[in-house]
């Protein structure tokens, strides 16, 4: 199934859409085919420079706007969004793969934030300190300044509306970068906030070389805040740069999810649950639930039940209506999954469904179920990011603890037990920055959003979101 991929690409740039002329371009691709689509243009060293000036200009102006007008065009984005859904959410699956369904949740997410964003932007509140007669000291917080943003490819839709919303909230400016495999859906949230009526230099969208623009942007004294959402060993690269300036940083990165399931869980509730979230966006969502460690009693019925639900699905062109999961993102997903299947494999693990690729042109592969994983395998140690599931047995609860927080890692965690005593204590044990029990919903529009220990630090969505894009300062009057 083919549908046209009806969107110009260029970079927003000082309120101008600059096209591919005079500049470096590179070809979008359909995941579902690998073809190419249409000409992306990256930015230059001259355009950057032009987006920081504008950046500047457009924070002096944009700190001093009334919350309220502040509020009302991001209202107005969110109508536009809502209005726009199915061709936003077109452009999404043909860029990026994901099932129509999936690309039409994240439109509709991306413009939940945008509504919540606009009224905390009116909720920035400070406070006055007791004082002698005649003194004042005030606590206020203001904004911190112009952002550097990063995106993943993921959630295209949804990681632009989540970089910009806060941040435009606060009273900051923005200059985004999202990913140049899924330019498209960048440039149509960009086109509902501009048409909403925010000014063309308080946000911004560049594409290009990443290592060049991030350098740029994050080299420059203008740019007071950086925010990433990607793989630990960019953040970790982009931190560093980010440290010279000693600008502020929120980084949520890659995450290893484990999922606790006891023998007390409702079996069949639980299974219809975990395989539909494991091969949502194929796998390849940073909460993704991926280490599956099932206790004894039931390890076997969960094996079996798993195994067969994922047997079922289908796999096919995210535009066709019948299919519950589309390719991967781009080619390197594929060649990176068979990797790790293979090594597992390799270390004994038992091969229950999938473990190839699709076999339909594009960048697919089958949704892989491997069982009695061990703990020297490459996947049980590396986020695999993509539609496989790795299921092990435990024991105690203490051993089900100790596993789930034996990595690196710290995003996402999920529980299933009808024992209020146990989910009690798994919520205080387990270390991850999102924790779902007896569900795999974590993100919601009033609440943080984020890791702990490698998957990175500060809060996105939430009240915590535009706090993270403000800064504290106290004012002493006599």
């Amino acid at each position: 199934m083919t549908t046209a991929y009806d969107t110009k690409l260029g970079l927003y740039i000082a309120g101008e859409w600059l096209s591919g002329d005079g500049r470096e371009t590179r070809d979008v691709l359909n995941p579902a085919t690998g073809a190419g689509q249409a000409a992306l243009p990256l930015a230059n060293a001259a355009d950057l420079d032009r987006a920081l000036e504008a950046t500047q200009r457009g924070f002096i102006a944009w700190r001093a706007t009334p919350p309220e007008k502040r509020a009302a065009i991001l209202v107005r984005t969110a109508q536009l969004l809502r209005e726009r859904g199915d061709h936003i959410a077109r452009i999404a699956t043909l860029e990026q793969g994901k099932i129509q369904a999936e690309a039409k949740g994240e439109v509709a997410f991306a413009a939940a934030l945008l509504d919540f964003h606009a009224a905390e932007g009116l909720r920035v509140y400070g406070r006055v300190l007791p004082r002698p007669s005649g003194t004042r000291s005030l606590v206020l917080h203001q904004p911190v300044g112009p952002v550097a943003a990063f995106c993943a490819w993921n959630f295209p839709i949804m990681n632009v509306v989540r970089k910009i919303a806060p941040a435009v909230a606060a009273g900051c400016s923005i200059i985004i970068k999202p990913s140049e495999e899924t330019a498209g859906s960048a440039v149509e949230v960009m086109r509902c906030f501009q048409d909403a009526g925010l000014p063309g230099d308080v946000a911004q969208c560049v594409f290009g070389v990443p290592d060049m623009v991030s350098r740029q942007l994050l080299a420059s004294p203008i740019t007071r805040k950086l925010s990433f959402t990607g793989s630990v060993p960019v953040g970790k690269a982009l931190m560093k740069l980010a440290a010279d300036t000693m600008m502020r940083t929120t980084m949520e990165l890659g995450g290893h999810g484990p999922v606790l399931v006891f023998d007390d869980c409702d079996l069949e509730k639980t299974l219809d649950t975990l395989v539909a979230h494991k091969f949502r966006n194929a796998g390849q969502v940073c909460v993704a639930p991926t280490r599956f460690h099932v206790q004894d009693g039931i390890y076997n019925r969960f094996a079996a039940g798993f195994a067969e639900r994922t047997r079922a699905l289908k796999i096919g062109d995210g535009m066709d209506a019948a299919s519950q999961m589309g390719p991967m993102a781009n080619a390197r997903r594929p060649d990176a999954i068979a990797e790790l299947v293979g090594d597992a494999t390799g270390h004994g693990a038992k091969l229950l469904a999938g473990g190839d690729y699709g076999g339909q042109g594009g960048f697919f592969f089958q949704p892989t179920v491997l069982a009695d994983v061990p703990l020297s395998a490459r996947a049980m140690n590396e986020e695999p990011f993509g539609p496989v599931a790795l299921l092990s047995r435990f024991a105690t609860d203490e051993d089900a603890v100790t596993e789930a927080n034996r990595l690196p890692f710290g995003l996402a965690a999920y529980c299933f037990t009808e024992n209020g005593r146990r989910q009690n204590m798994l919520g205080d044990a387990i270390e991850a920055g999102m924790i779902a029990i007896n569900n795999v919903r974590l993100s919601y529009p009033d609440s943080p959003f984020g890791g702990v220990k490698e998957s990175g630090h500060g809060s996105e969505d939430g009240p915590e979101g535009i706090a993270a894009h403000l800064v504290t300062k106290a004012v002493h009057i006599s």
